[in-house]
């Protein structure tokens, strides 16, 4: 599903995806009806129901809570070629987000990715690598899980559109839009970009020379060449629902998040809605799955790729317990097809619209649009060898920001990543556990009479070893759960990892202002203040590694077992920081710390490094 076309488009429907795809923001899109359509119906003993009424109000959302349950869904990503970065990050969000929710709240929860596989363009790159279509699939798509697995996404269901159980969710699909009415078989015709799978109008397309030099007509977003095309296939009636997705989304204006573009998607929708082409002449398209009692047609891939989303829910006979709690996952790229086309044939079968559609923009390379032509195609399985699992985990959902594109190269991440786990986190974890400053290897007692709790800081300073900058730090970690979740929860992972990371470089500034290094145990006032002080620091550290576990899991789990924080007691409730300050047992002060397992975040080398070592040169 993940593909830049669109869902296919008639001359009745030309479907405008213009240039701008790249930019910040998906751009509005002015939809253009060409004159002179002639419309054939089907005979009125085909609509087996009266036509359908829009909805008369927005459908009612289900309220939130403990063991609530949600769905979780990436895109289904396209089979026409190997994953990359793009991919990857839809699938870490996804992710990310899901184990937050995980932690954060108790109640069964689903991740749902996998594979498009249907379409024109997959029928006809089988056909050219001399393969079948079904071999074409199982290779790509087993790429994607591989990738997936070696990523460490926590998926629960990895959905290909070639399933049995989708082709039967699909059909019913079908059947209840044609038993409401709400299909028609209409003539069209237009501009056809295979690798796109898209019509494009008169404005989208431009005419240059092909590598023998003879003109052609091709499309100004991609360059991919088009041809003249014209079917009679079934329509939607798509136009049927502008008011009931204009009032879906006046009711819900955080079901699109970030806020950006939602108003891409309210401007949309003040633009003419006409209707969809839903099908494609079998004749043509063999690969996909046929209309229910029309043999010479096939389900147009998008219907049948969106539908999957419902398919992971169940879909016709169980999916109840689980839509509409869907939070979907996309790209910018596709944001049109998930913020009107799918709510529209959900409403039209009688089902609410997702929950929410998290939207995110593209990465890429040195300012360039990542491409096969320029070769710049960035292969994550080479950047796990080359920065870590976790490391670049990490660097794509810090760097990332859903409303804007992002770029990578190679110092960008190297840098990020030395900077922030190497040294700040893992340098601050060594510090306070190496056996010269904490030799018994325990959890040490805090002291009340050090660091005294009180309203007027300048007061308990007096009468304490803590600073004003430490009561800042106690503040700043105490309230850091609550703005990490806000921050998870408004779609901002990359606000609440900077949020983090700022809360690291403060307790590494108060480790550094107090040295610990430089007191003596054998003066037991010191020793107090010793203990305390690592005390602290390590409660900071326990706090830092259950919220970072949605992010860096392996990284986490490496910190917390190093804290002896034991695997029941790393949920969102464990968060209870500093109980000891607040005249509270803690569960942890006098255990035993976790073995050393040697660094906890290894530093990257540099390109300049690693090929001076190569030369057997000394850095």
């Amino acid at each position: 599903m993940v593909r830049q076309g669109s869902l296919l488009a008639s001359r009745h429907s030309p479907l405008a995806s213009g240039p701008g795809c790249e930019a910040s923001l998906v751009p509005p899109v002015s939809i253009v009806r060409p004159p002179g359509l002639t419309m054939r119906w089907l005979p009125a003993r085909c609509l087996l129901r009266p036509p359908w009424r829009p909805l008369a109000a927005p459908p009612r959302r289900r309220s939130s809570g403990p063991g609530r349950r949600w769905l979780l869904t990436t895109p289904i990503f396209y089979v026409n070629g190997p994953p990359h970065i793009g991919h990857l990050y839809s699938a870490l969000l996804a992710d990310a987000l899901h184990r937050h929710r995980g932690l954060l709240r108790p109640g069964p929860g689903r991740l749902a990715t996998g594979t498009d596989e249907h379409g024109l363009k997959i029928q006809q790159a089988a056909a050219a690598a001399g393969t079948s279509p079904p071999e074409l699939c199982a290779q790509v798509s087993g790429l994607f899980r591989d990738l997936f697995c070696r990523a460490a996404v926590s998926f629960t269901d990895f959905i290909r559109t070639t399933e049995p159980r989708h082709r039967r969710a699909v059909q019913c699909f079908w059947a209840a839009l044609q038993d409401r009415g709400l299909l028609y078989k209409d003539f069209y015709e237009g501009w056809y970009c295979t690798p796109d799978e898209c019509f494009l109008t008169q404005a989208q397309i431009t005419e240059r020379p092909d590598a023998q030099g003879r003109p052609c007509k091709v499309s100004l977003e991609s360059g991919h060449q088009v041809h003249w095309t014209k079917e009679e296939n079934y329509m939607f009636k798509l136009s049927e629902f502008q008011e009931p997705l204009q009032k879906w989304l006046q009711g819900n204006r955080h079901v699109i998040s970030p806020e950006p573009f939602y108003q891409v998607v309210r401007r949309w929708l003040e633009e003419d809605l006409p209707d969809l082409s839903v099908s494609r002449e079998r004749s043509r398209l063999q690969w996909g799955i046929p209309v229910p009692g029309d043999s010479t047609q096939t389900i147009y891939v998008w219907v049948d790729a969106l539908v999957n989303y419902l398919t992971v829910a169940g879909y016709p006979d169980a999916h109840h317990a689980w839509w509409p709690t869907a939070h979907h996952v996309v790209g910018k790229d596709i944001l049109k097809f998930h913020a009107i086309y799918w709510p529209a044939l959900l409403m039209a079968v009688g089902l609410d619209p997702p929950e929410q559609i998290c939207v995110h923009s593209h990465w890429t390379v040195h300012g360039q649009k990542m491409s096969k032509s320029l070769g710049n195609v960035v292969d994550p399985v080479a950047c796990f060898k080359q920065y870590t699992v976790d490391g670049f985990r990490y660097f794509l959902l810090r760097q990332g920001v859903p409303e804007r594109d992002c770029d990578y190269y190679e110092e960008k991440v190297i840098k990020l990543v030395n900077s922030e786990l190497a040294d700040a986190l893992g340098g601050l974890l060594n510090r306070c556990t190496a056996s010269s400053i904490n030799p018994s290897g325990i959890y040490p007692h805090f002291s009340e009479s050090c660091f005294r709790k009180g309203s007027d800081h300048v007061d308990v300073e007096a009468s304490g070893r803590a600073l004003a900058e430490d009561y800042e730090l106690v503040a700043s970690v105490d309230h850091l759960p609550l703005q990490v979740t806000d921050y998870f929860e408004h779609f901002q992972i990359y606000k609440a990892l900077e949020s983090i990371v700022a809360c690291v470089r403060q307790t590494n500034g108060f480790f550094q202002r107090h040295a610990p290094w430089k007191l003596c145990r054998d003066n037991p006032a010191e020793k107090c203040w010793l203990d305390t002080v690592l005390h602290v620091t390590l409660e900071c550290l326990r706090i830092y590694g259950i919220l970072l576990q949605p992010v860096i899991p392996a990284t986490a789990d490496k910190l917390l077992s190093r804290l002896a924080v034991k695997p029941e007691e790393r949920t969102f409730t464990d968060l209870t920081f500093l109980p000891r300050y607040h005249g509270k047992p803690s569960p942890f002060e006098g255990r035993r710390l976790g073995p050393d397992m040697g660094t906890l975040f290894p530093r990257l080398e540099t390109p300049g490094r690693r090929w001076m070592e190569t030369k057997g040169l000394r850095p």
